[in-house]
């Protein structure tokens, strides 16, 4: 028995102690605990736990969804497409998967918190990503179809799972905190993401680059993210919980979907928070999920778009726990603006790209871009979830983030569906770029208008 205790000891600090100084600061004066019982003695260790959620997945979002897949699926499984209708193809997958996690996340969400049971929930959406990414290790040259839904597969499970690890943002922080501890998770991801990313790297690299990504060493990579994900999955598992007063509450309430979504139609403040998200956010995850798909069509050789796909992430780290610092002192909402201003000024920059004949200033300029970009990718999104978290009943959570996830999702339809479209009717991904411009701009007046209300 003693050795058993030892080695989970063992296990638990392996896992937290990388975070505990930083925690420690996240847990200094909390005079309003939002669960004042018994857990509130183990809050430290589940915003711990919680944070390394994000460590796990984002692994998952670089290697699969940004970086080594797009390039993987274009260059060697769909070659003889076009790179038009490669592009295209890629936003459809992506589309197709955010719809699809869309249509089912209200119904989980409620089930979840009637039940008492987002943990459950959380578990199966993680095997099924896990599953999903795995099979991606196996997919030879041609094979389209199978990558289709292999993909779409790890997406919605990546998703669903990441609708119930943000409602636990309730569970384990109080409001006061909850900028800061989201902002924390998104910056270790970035962080986090980047030890697979590096090993994958060596991988291919060890492997050579003469015909594009090594097969065998890029399918190595895909089992490596696989691994990660579910390493760092499991102090999330072990360590946080579902409030029972919080599930007690949803099932005695009556109410159903119908009446939650009146009641958000109903509270000015929130509904116009979820359609500024809806068109920001859309325009946020289209840059991450079509940006080496652009790239390759500008040109870029694929060393040089990994190489600044590892830049972002590092210079990503302190600017999401920056976003979250600024927000205490400018307010969240200003932040986000601020984050949706860099991000106009990404598209415009982006368009313009194409038209500049010097390859060197084009190669400058597409470092500016990056280092835009990771600026304030990180700090827009942690702070979108955290407020969204401050303004909800806490007692349905679940199926409040639920809504919040099909807002997210059906943008993130919306956004690649556009580009996919616009760039397969022009023949050309710079308009396709240039149509996110409508997004932010329309994120950015709703959201003033939530500045504006008295």
């Amino acid at each position: 028995m003693f050795a058993r205790n030892e080695l989970k000891s063992s296990v638990n600090m392996i896992f937290l102690l990388p975070f505990s100084g930083q925690c420690m600061q996240l847990t200094k004066v909390s005079p309003q605990l939002i669960n004042p019982g018994p857990m509130s003695s183990h809050c430290k260790k589940e915003e711990q736990s919680w944070i390394l959620y994000d460590v796990a997945n984002s692994a998952f979002v670089l290697v699969v969804v940004t970086a080594i897949l797009p390039i993987f699926f274009k260059d060697y499984i769909a070659q003889q497409l076009s790179q038009a209708t490669s592009t295209a193809l890629w936003g459809y997958m992506n589309s197709a998967a955010s719809m699809t996690v869309a249509l089912i996340s209200p119904f989980a969400g409620r089930l979840a918190d009637r039940y008492h049971s987002k943990k459950l929930f959380f578990a199966v959406f993680l095997i099924l990503g896990l599953l999903a990414t795995t099979s991606l290790s196996i997919i030879e040259q041609g094979q389209i179809i199978f990558c289709v839904f292999a993909f779409l597969l790890a997406r919605i499970g990546w998703s669903g799972a990441n609708l119930f690890y943000d409602a636990f943002l309730c569970d384990v922080t109080s409001k006061d905190r909850m900028d800061r501890v989201s902002s924390f998770g998104y910056g270790f991801g970035y962080i986090g993401s980047i030890v697979p990313f590096l090993v994958i790297i060596w991988l291919i690299l060890s492997a050579g680059m003469a015909n594009g990504l090594p097969v065998t060493a890029t399918r190595t990579g895909f089992l490596i993210v696989a691994l990660w994900w579910f390493i760092f999955s499991l102090p999330m598992l072990k360590n946080v919980r579902q409030k029972k007063i919080a599930a007690q509450q949803v099932s005695t309430t009556g109410t159903n979907l119908l009446q939650t979504l009146k009641d958000i139609s109903r509270d000015r403040h929130l509904l116009l928070f979820l359609l500024a998200y809806f068109f920001y956010i859309d325009g946020v995850g289209t840059v991450i999920s079509m940006s080496t798909a652009y790239g390759r069509d500008l040109g870029f050789g694929v060393t040089l778009l990994i190489i600044v796909l590892l830049f972002i992430q590092v210079v990503a780290f302190p600017f999401a726990l920056l976003y979250g610092k600024l927000a205490k002192r400018f307010s969240t909402l200003n932040m986000l603006l601020a984050g949706i201003g860099i991000y106009i000024l990404i598209t415009l920059l982006a368009f313009l790209l194409p038209w500049i004949t010097s390859q060197q200033i084009k190669t400058v300029l597409f470092w500016v871009i990056a280092f835009l970009v990771a600026s304030s990718m990180g700090g827009i999104q942690a702070l979108s979830r955290s407020y969204f978290a401050r303004i909800i009943p806490i007692e349905k959570s679940g199926e409040y983030f639920g809504f919040f996830n099909i807002f997210g999702k059906f943008a993130a339809i919306a956004g690649p569906l556009l580009m996919a479209i616009v760039t397969s009717i022009s023949g050309d991904s710079r308009w396709g770029i240039l149509s996110m411009l409508i997004l932010f701009t329309a994120g950015g007046f709703f959201l003033n208008k939530i500045r504006t209300m008295k």
